[in-house]
């Protein structure tokens, strides 16, 4: 196709991209724009504030649970997250480099996992967190919210596709020199998946920050609810305010736009790197 030919066709996918980005991103510059707006203003039609007030970051961060939902949520997300980088890390490792019996059939096992349904699971893992093998009841608790993304399917497969990619030789090498076979993997091969480390801990860090259905039935007191069950529980409670709510939904995105804006190139190097391994 010719660069005349070919004008056209760039005009019109550049002006439905700008639509589609224009669609995705007006109503998060409204939820913004409203945080800043007072009560009087949330009914008139201006999309941004006439007079913009920091009252309703003050009311949400000092009358509300909002400080105590952000802990819940980042102590949760980084359980999970320093979970899945080492377990998964290790697994795919094991499938990756190791042959033992059954290593093909364990491997089907755990990539089936990945096509059933969260509803489905979220039974056995309530019978497991009211009557667990060792301790008391997990509800109500860090462990509960916590224990069902603290090794996952998909980081198991990521990581053993990008630890296919390892050299044999490399590993032999360090087996020559005296390394254990712990050693290999951490001192070796761990260095070696750093992108896709990254990328699954930033994956894995912003699905446990969203997580709602889980963590909205396993808590059963105000202060042990995440970011998302405290901010629908705020929502209706506080009825009609919307300035209210917008703020709490903006104060709830911060630390993944931070992620995304500062590790946005760490997320496309392990996409990319562990689409060409193995």
């Amino acid at each position: 196709m010719s660069r005349a030919a070919a004008w056209p066709y760039k005009t019109f996918s550049y002006l439905m991209l700008t639509l589609i980005g224009l669609t995705m991103i007006v109503p998060f510059l409204w939820m913004i724009a409203t945080s800043f707006k007072p009560a009087t203003e949330i009914l008139r039609p201006n999309f941004f504030p006439v007079a913009p007030t920091l009252t309703n970051y003050e009311t949400v961060l000092f009358d509300t649970a909002l400080p105590r939902w952000y802990w819940n949520s980042i102590v949760v997300a980084v359980m999970s997250t320093v979970s899945v980088a080492f377990f998964d890390s290790l697994a795919g490792y094991v499938f990756a480099k190791y042959q033992f019996p059954g290593k093909r059939i364990i491997f089907i096992l755990f990539l089936s996992s990945l096509m059933v349904p969260t509803e489905m699971l979220i039974i056995p893992w309530y019978i497991m967190s009211v009557h667990p093998i060792v301790g008391s009841s997990w509800v109500d608790t860090y462990w509960g919210i916590a224990f069902p993304g603290l090794m996952t399917a998909a980081g198991v497969f990521l990581m053993r596709q990008f630890m296919q990619g390892v050299p044999n030789e490399l590993l032999d090498a360090a087996r020559m020199d005296g390394v254990s076979e712990f050693g290999l993997f951490w001192r070796i091969a761990i260095p070696l998946a750093l992108p896709a480390v990254g990328a699954l801990c930033i994956f894995n860090f912003l699905g446990n920050w969203n997580a709602f259905i889980w963590p909205l039935i396993i808590t059963s007191s105000q202060n042990m609810m995440t970011l998302p069950v405290g901010i629908q529980f705020f929502s209706t409670e506080s009825g009609a305010n919307w300035n209210l709510i917008m703020t709490g939904a903006t104060l709830s995105v911060v630390p993944l736009l931070l992620i995304v804006i500062f590790f946005q190139r760490y997320i496309i190097d392990g996409i990319a790197l562990t689409g060409i391994k193995g």
